[in-house]
């Protein structure tokens, strides 16, 4: 496999509160291959969109944010870039041509007053320095790759003009306007039904076919992290609790709090049962609890351990990380134990 596209050191953000400064995220890292898929999962208030946001170097600016780390772009020459060390104008050189974001709702993120056509065409005029006429005709391939009939006349279209998903489809064809290396694609399909949802997965990776690009996907939804991922990434207030290969991460969780989101998934294979959930919510960034900061939810928790201090990511398995004290010793309790053989 190519060396890693992106590569993330740890990443911390943190918001201005007054004379303190809040944590939102807190030392996260991965790495992101050509043509790979990355899941990026929890519940809302995890930190997932704003890891995102400051890939993509959209959050407010210093002071009223502190962002740390590094996040390593390998541009088109071969060339890294950190992008949370670059001065403005050249991330805007990179942000759209180089690494591209798909948001969450297409609605508040398209321009109402201004036709699909243009709102496309303007990362290509602007990255690939094309006049109006040209940028359209590419706008006009833009929409039919991603499958939008018609495309000439949805050129001239509002987008309030369209239906949700064909908005969320013109959100990937302007993410997709330069090619880019590494697409982020913040919860693409949370608004969209069952149908719709799925032709946009299979869009996404048939694009990713063609394109070779590196895929973030975030998500809360664990049925399409295991139809759409290589790996996945399990977060929780701020912190990368669990990570590894979505196989063995979604068959043998190691985390409680991970094990907890898989149990929560409704089954239509189990009949009259009740449904699980997780109890509590995400602690308040503010006031985060001593330790683990899933112990106050966890049926695992224990005072020792637990509430000591911040667990350290430790290798479960072959490419398989976990943040928990006692995941060894849950995993042993867990397991079948060996019949008895019988006596002679």
């Amino acid at each position: 496999m190519a060396g890693p596209v992106l590569e993330v050191r740890g990443l911390s953000v943190g918001f201005a509160d007054g004379r303190r400064t809040v944590p939102a995220v807190h030392e996260v890292a991965f790495t992101l291959h050509p043509g790979e898929t990355l899941a990026l999962v929890g519940e809302s208030g995890s930190g997932k969109s704003v890891t995102s946001l400051a890939l993509m170097r959209l959050l407010p600016p210093a002071p009223r944010t502190r962002v740390t780390g590094a996040a390593l772009l390998r541009g088109r020459d071969g060339t890294v870039h950190d992008l949370l060390a670059l001065p403005d104008a050249a991330v805007r050189a990179l942000r759209g041509d180089r690494i591209a974001m798909i948001f969450q709702e297409p609605m508040t993120s398209l321009n109402p007053v201004h036709r699909i056509g243009d709102q496309i065409a303007e990362s290509v005029r602007f990255h690939r320095g094309l006049d109006r006429h040209a940028a359209l005709k590419r706008a006009e391939g833009l929409i039919e790759r991603v499958g939008i009939p018609d495309a000439a006349r949805r050129l001239r279209a509002y987008p309030h003009e369209l239906s949700g998903g064909m908005r969320q489809r013109v959100m990937i064809a302007m993410a997709l306007a330069c090619d880019p290396a590494v697409l982020i694609a913040d919860e693409p399909t949370t608004a969209l039904d069952v149908t719709v949802q799925s032709q946009i997965l299979a869009l996404l990776k048939g694009l990713q076919r063609e394109t070779g690009m590196g895929l973030v996907f975030i998500t809360h939804n664990l049925g399409v992290v295991a139809e759409i991922a290589d790996r996945v990434m399990v977060m929780y207030a701020g912190r990368i609790v669990e990570s590894g290969g979505v196989v063995p991460v979604m068959t043998a969780p190691r985390m409680p709090y991970t094990a907890g989101l898989i149990a929560s998934v409704p089954r239509l294979d189990l009949k009259g049962g009740e449904m699980v959930s997780i109890p509590g919510t995400v602690p308040d960034p503010r006031a985060p609890p001593p330790g683990c900061a899933f112990a106050p939810r966890c049926p695992h928790r224990r005072p020792t351990p637990c509430d000591e201090a911040v667990p350290p990511l430790e290798a479960a398995g072959a490419g398989h990380d976990v943040r928990c004290r006692r995941w060894a010793e849950i995993a042993a309790a867990a397991a079948p134990r060996p019949a008895l053989e019988a006596r002679a």
